[in-house]
């Protein structure tokens, strides 16, 4: 059998653990009747008492507790109430060994139970096969065993039998998926895998180069990337041949083979290398086939810009010849009249003021100032057609395009322009589709010549930019272009979960039922804020004819407050960044977190290294710069760690880790329960080798950058991080809510103006949240109501002209379930669907009926703007505490003037995933030090008062010691429970 380890120490423990949850111990520890006989035939109470703990823990959980250690304290004190027996005595329960053996033997045969056996243990992993067929995660594999023993009347078996039947599974599991995968590969296929490892002594590998990043926005790494997606279609790999495992599989073996050099690979065995190639290999055409697409978007996308800015600066240099030729004719026009009023030749009036000759040649200068392209953007469009035909004709070739019904004039239109490359024809033919064309486009294709061969193209691959993002035409083997439907959960179990009532959302699933209940409470909130507006009665909200005024919100921070925190931090250890993540790992752990790619069970054996390179992250320095300002490191020793332990998934773990440690502090539970966030963008600009992942942001202006998204609970601890651009903050707000690993768990979230639309109020209600963004635009916006604006005079001048349209909600509402479905569930991202949502045609169906529903819940919040001023002062004081994060966050991100030089995606989000790191580990420091120093001052006599300490903020970094030399230091060692010391200030003038 083989000898694998599968569970950590912490995962075994974990194993076992009972949970905090009333229900389940409640349902844990009845005891029927029947139990309560068997119960009183043991005599003394302390037997009595072992015996029902026992009998509680094998039938509810499946095991016995330690029996050198107290069962869990809510199983203990519930069935001693019900015995009414003393809980302490369970000390003296089975005093002889062989009394509690007994008790088991009995218990056993009550409850039916069997012993784990060879036969049960091959049941046992057969039963495991097809839940390792997707996933190697122990700890998971380890639950389902469990189960399935206790469904099974299995007696639990030690923790080292479950471990060695789950490496059995996972290893013929693991065989599986190797023979899944290169079962269909005939030789000339492992011939052609074999050659992609093949490399000269200066050259990349054929692998190497499959695998490269496009680089700068241009045509020429366009046709790279094609070139790369030909040669992997090239090899012509069997149809489907990934499809033959679970995708979490194939994704982790994709990210190994990624990580390894072509001479590591060639070091596997046949079935293994191969295996791991094809997953490469798959992965490698869906993001070469994703980046082609984006590639385009943004060539696209500068084109356009470049038109416009082209445009302005011809309006700029011709503005004041523009004004001239204004004050001309308005001399002429002037002398017209006069000569009309008097009788006068009108063309002796236009000599009079300005000679025949410089009057033609100032119509033929204002001819060429009226040109269309002077005013008219698009009709520059065309100078960078050559930009444009470097690569179109081989991108189209190169990619397969399918559509719904409502793109197919666009389809043809791709056809169409496929043929004119191929044939290389210098017309478009007369019978091209034309219905796909948009009204400002119209007047440049159709020509009274015929179709504009220029701007058509650029029209068809203008307007394929939008259907991609929709959904409307999708591209086979893409992973973020692909049909919208294969996104969500299939039909088939969604219809199950429907009629189980199991769909896990925070809504009544009946469509009456739901509506009903929502315009109920639509309409007692409509009555209720019409009548205090009728009366006056909202505090600081005028609503008249000519709309809504709120009133800002007063400084609510006590005057006491700055002095307090300059106290309170003077005290304060002044440490290195180093230390301070030494010493934090030192309370939390949160490095056992970063494991080996390929053993979830390996740590570094180095902690000071993969602390290292997680700073190099976060302070934005680099590995390379890091290996120079870090002494007894090196750059390839750094480059390992971040090889094999650094990834997304470790550093969201850590974070979890850190916040958790950060929501038990009683100080943190001052500045709030964990229940409430924010979130918010962070603009970084990139370096010229960054380019490719940096965008224009209209928000940010035109220097290309892109945003680290960031969620903050209100105990001042970042639980989520992504990097983000060109898209609007609200697409990525739910991510953050459904994705994070932390035990936060959030009902309510504030964004600023960026953070809403109507989609995601909608998604957020669908999904159990309250969304309460700070729109800055507030008076612009309306009430929705079904119903006339009459009903409510005090409100009226707010009530949209627009009625809601409930049918919408009701035609649409399987597919509205369906989707909130499959994002909870975790079959698609949240920000994934609100992309193509707000890129779908105002005439889609289920776009429109999630709007109805946000303008419900728009309406809904916005009553409860104007009539409750807490809600005012929440919402502030949580975008208050996001702010203060982005500057802590930008004064750790200090090198390289804080710009991101990073070419890939990957690794900006490593940088990213590090700075939210360090600002955990700084604001679980802070909090920490904080409170150490509160209790000094209290037990100094200084008298504190509660509203003081809720005001200040774990947020400083004037004290911690950023850059220099980061070493980590050795002699001081603080042992467990052991702090430094705090400083001494002068404190005589507070104890006034």
């Amino acid at each position: 059998m083989p000898r694998r380890q599968i569970l950590s120490s912490d995962e075994k423990e974990r194993l076992l653990v009972v949970p905090d949850d009333d229900i389940l111990l409640a349902r844990i520890c009845f005891l029927n009747e029947q139990d309560l006989i068997l119960i009183k035939k043991h005599r003394r109470p302390p037997n009595r008492l072992g015996f029902a703990i026992l009998l509680c823990y094998l039938r509810g959980l499946g095991f016995t507790p330690d029996k050198n250690a107290l069962p869990h304290d809510g199983i203990l004190s519930r069935v001693a109430e019900r015995l009414k027996l003393n809980p302490d005595l369970w000390q003296k329960y089975a005093a002889r060994e062989e009394t509690r053996w007994e008790h088991l033997a009995e218990l056993y045969r009550y409850l039916q139970l069997v012993p784990f056996s060879k036969p049960l243990q091959k049941m046992c992993i057969s039963h495991l096969y097809p839940h390792a067929m997707r996933t190697d995660k122990g700890l998971i594999l380890a639950e389902e065993m469990l189960i399935w023993l206790h469904n099974n009347n299995v007696i639990f078996p030690s923790i080292d039998v479950v471990e060695r039947t789950l490496a059995e599974a996972t290893t013929i599991a693991d065989r599986a998926v190797f023979t899944a995968l290169t079962t269909q590969l005939e030789p000339q296929h492992k011939t052609a895998l074999d050659n992609l490892l093949i490399s000269g002594d200066e050259q990349l590998s054929r692998l190497a180069w499959l695998l490269q990043p496009p680089g700068k926005i241009n045509g020429k790494n366009v046709l790279q990337h094609i070139d790369r997606l030909n040669a992997i279609e090239g090899l012509a790999l069997p149809e489907g041949i990934s499809l033959s495992v679970h995708q979490n599989r194939l994704l982790k073996l994709a990210r190994e083979g990624r990580k390894m050099n072509s001479r590591d690979l060639a070091k596997f065995s046949e079935t293994r290398r191969y295996a791991m190639l094809v997953c490469v290999i798959s992965e490698a055409r869906a993001t070469l086939t994703d980046e082609i697409i984006e590639l385009h978007e943004r060539i696209l996308g500068s084109l356009f810009s470049r038109a416009k800015r082209t445009q302005a600066e011809r309006l700029q240099k011709t503005g004041k010849l523009i004004q001239s030729k204004l004050k001309q004719y308005l001399t002429v026009g002037q002398a017209l009249l006069n000569a009309r009023e008097s009788g006068d030749d009108p063309w002796t009036a236009i000599e009079g003021v300005l000679p025949w000759p410089e009057f033609v040649a100032s119509l033929e200068e204002t001819q060429f100032l009226a040109r269309k392209d002077n005013f008219e953007p698009l009709n520059l469009i065309t100078e960078k057609y050559s930009t444009l035909r470097k690569y179109a004709p081989r991108m189209l070739s190169a990619l397969q395009f399918k559509a719904t019904p409502t793109a197919l004039s666009l389809s043809e239109a791709l056809e169409t322009l496929k043929e004119i490359y191929r044939k290389q024809l210098r017309k478009v033919p007369p019978s091209a589709p034309i219905n796909f064309i948009p009204e400002n486009w119209k007047k440049l294709v159709i020509t009274p010549s015929g179709i504009d061969r220029k701007y058509y193209e650029f029209c068809v691959l203008n307007e394929l930019k939008g259907a991609l993002r929709s959904g409307d035409i999708w591209v086979k083997g893409s992973r973020r272009y692909q049909n919208f439907d294969d996104y969500l959960i299939p039909s088939a179990d969604f219809e199950k979960l429907l009629k189980e009532t199991q769909l896990p959302l925070a809504i009544p699933t009946d469509c009456q039922k739901y509506l009903s209940s929502r315009m109920a409470l639509l309409s007692s909130r409509l009555e209720e804020v019409n009548a205090m507006a009728i009366a006056g009665d909202l505090h600081d909200v005028d609503i008249s004819e000519n709309g809504v005024k709120v009133t800002p919100l007063d400084d609510s921070v006590p005057s006491d407050v700055s002095p307090f925190a300059d106290l309170v931090y003077a005290m304060l250890p002044r440490p290195k960044i180093t230390e301070i993540l030494d010493e934090v790992d030192g309370w939390s752990g949160f490095t056992h977190h970063f494991t080996h790619l390929k053993n979830n069970h390996v740590r570094p054996k180095n902690k000071k290294l993969l602390l290292t390179t997680i700073l190099a992250d976060g302070i934005n320095l680099g590995i390379t710069k890091m290996a120079q300002s870090c002494p007894g490191t090196t750059k390839s020793s750094l480059e390992g760690i971040q090889a094999w332990y650094i990834r997304d998934e470790t550093y969201s773990a850590a974070l979890a880790e850190l916040v958790n440690t950060q929501k038990k502090s009683p100080l943190a539970a001052v500045w709030g329960n964990g229940t409430t966030s924010s979130s918010d963008g962070q603009n970084f600009r990139v370096g010229s080798h960054g380019r490719y992942a940096g965008h224009v942001n209209l928000k940010y202006g035109p220097e290309p950058g892109v945003q680290i998204y960031t969620h903050i609970s209100d105990q001042y601890s970042p639980f989520y991080t992504q990097v983000i651009s060109r898209v609007r903050d609200s697409t990525h707000v739910l991510d953050g809510l459904l994705y994070h690993e932390s035990e936060l768990e959030i009902t309510e979230h504030y964004t600023d103006t960026a953070g809403f639309t109507e989609h995601v109020f909608a998604l957020m209600h669908l999904l159990g949240f309250a969304f309460c963004p700070r729109i800055r635009d507030l008076p612009e916006k309306k009430l929705f109501i079904k119903g006339k604006a009459e009903q409510y005079p005090g409100l009226q001048s707010l009530i949209s002209s627009t009625s809601l349209d409930i049918r919408e909600i009701e035609k649409h509402w399987h597919e509205v379930l369906r989707l909130a479905t499959s994002i909870k569930q975790g079959t698609v991202t949240a920000s994934l669907m609100l992309k193509k949502l707000a890129s779908y045609p105002k005439q889609n169906g289920l776009a429109k009926a999630l709007r109805e529903i946000g303008r419900i819940e728009r309406t809904l919040f916005m009553l409860d703007w104007f009539c409750d001023p807490e809600l005012r002062r929440r919402v502030q004081a949580g975008l208050n505490k996001g702010e203060a994060r982005n500057a802590l966050a930008r004064a750790i991100f200090m090198h390289r003037l804080g710009e991101i030089r990073d070419r890939g995606l990957e690794n900006q989000s490593y940088r990213a995933c590090g700075l939210t790191l360090l600002t955990a580990a700084i604001t679980l420091w802070n909090t920490v030090y904080i409170e150490r120093a509160i209790e000094s001052l209290k037990r100094k006599g200084i008298q504190i008062h509660e509203a003081l300490i809720s005001h200040l903020s774990p947020l400083g970094w004037e004290h911690i010691n950023l850059s220099g030399d980061y070493i980590w230091r050795n002699n001081l060692k603080l042992g467990s429970g052991k702090y430094r010391p705090l400083r001494a200030v002068n404190i005589g003038r507070y104890k006034k």
